[in-house]
């Protein structure tokens, strides 16, 4: 994590760079981001070791928030800060956040030894995540859920200049629209952590999986701006399923995978979210946008339910993190340390 941190510190100061061509900026851009799923592979596998029980599924809820929050506030900072710092000073800023990042993590996060790797001939390799994850059905049916509804719902995010174009508005419009989902998306991780109790979670999961991207399919009515982002506001709402989602697949997977597993599940999910988004793109330089986000949402929503006869034969019956079978399942190591959650500050 903290070398992730120190790496994207290290390369964004030279997208201000003068001159520097367009490819150019795209192939650093890339770069910078391919630190992005290891970092977040490695804080997730992190987290189940620090945080045990509904305390967990809640912390899950709370970053979801929290991630949501600072990226609307973020249009706002950001814009400002290239107009205050100029373009480069706004770069330096950001480089700067990331260094403070990684001092949070070496400050607040006390080091654990990795999990002990597996003794049996298929416990090694770049394809222990993937062999986890589809050969488990549970674990199958979780990323399967997740990456559906996360794809088409995104696809919208793709079409948010063309579809301000549309409404006859510019790039303030633009950054209106792109802050809807994200605002829904805090108000449902508040409701989903705080209002519905711990065993009401999973049952909602595949409800809003396909509510996320079938409340879309209204915007192919072309509706006035005030409901396309009311709109906007309940997909993000309903995306907040992947909160609870998160914290079932954490505890599913066995902690010497744990790493490998989110991996596999964090580098698919940008994969596909960034594809549905070019499509969608291309797609709407020949239709209007609202048919485009609406014929996304409606083959979403009809894409996660295909998935209902999958869902329900792993996770009719879940069983709590804290049993006994469920630790001597995933925390094959007995000193692997749950009960020191209180010692770390992040």
């Amino acid at each position: 994590m903290i070398a992730c941190d120190c790496g994207r510190a290290a390369l964004i100061p030279l997208a201000a760079l003068p001159d520097l061509p367009a490819p150019a900026l795209v192939v650093l851009l890339f770069v910078v981001n391919l630190m992005r799923p290891p970092f977040v592979a490695a804080r997730a596998a992190l987290m189940p070791d620090v945080l045990d029980g509904d305390r967990y599924a809640v912390a899950n809820g709370v970053d979801n928030i929290c991630a949501q929050v600072v990226q609307v506030v973020g249009f706002a900072v950001g814009g400002s800060l290239v107009a205050l710092l100029s373009l480069r000073g706004a770069l330096l800023v950001d480089a700067g956040t990331f260094l403070v990042s990684a001092l949070l993590i070496g400050i607040g996060v006390r080091s654990r030894p990795a999990p002990r790797p597996s003794s049996s001939p298929t416990g090694h390799g770049r394809a222990d995540g993937l062999r986890v994850i589809f050969a488990d059905s549970r674990l199958r049916s979780y990323v399967l859920v997740l990456w559906t509804a996360s794809a088409f719902t995104y696809a919208a995010e793709g079409s948010m200049a063309p579809l301000a174009r549309q409404y006859g508005g510019g790039a303030g419009t633009v950054g209106l629209l792109l802050s809807a989902a994200p605002l829904g998306m805090s108000l449902g991780g508040v409701a989903l952590t705080r209002l519905c109790a711990p065993a009401a979670r999973p049952r909602l999961i595949l409800p809003l999986a396909a509510m996320s991207a079938g409340v879309l399919a209204l915007t192919w009515l072309v509706p006035p701006l005030w409901m396309m982002l009311l709109l906007l506001v309940l997909a993000g709402a309903a995306s907040a399923f992947a909160i609870p989602l998160n914290a079932l697949f954490g505890r599913a997977v066995p902690t010497r995978y744990r790493g490998h597993a989110f991996g596999v599940a964090i580098t698919g999910l940008s994969g596909l979210q960034g594809t549905a988004m070019v499509l969608a793109g291309l797609a709407a330089d020949r239709w209007p946008a609202t048919t485009v986000i609406g014929f996304s949402g409606l083959s979403g929503a009809v894409a996660v339910l295909a998935l209902v006869p999958l869902w329900r034969r792993p996770a009719h019956a879940p069983v709590p993190f804290e049993s006994p079978a469920v630790q001597a399942r995933t925390t094959p190591n007995a000193d692997t340390p749950t009960a020191a959650a209180g010692r770390d500050r992040r």
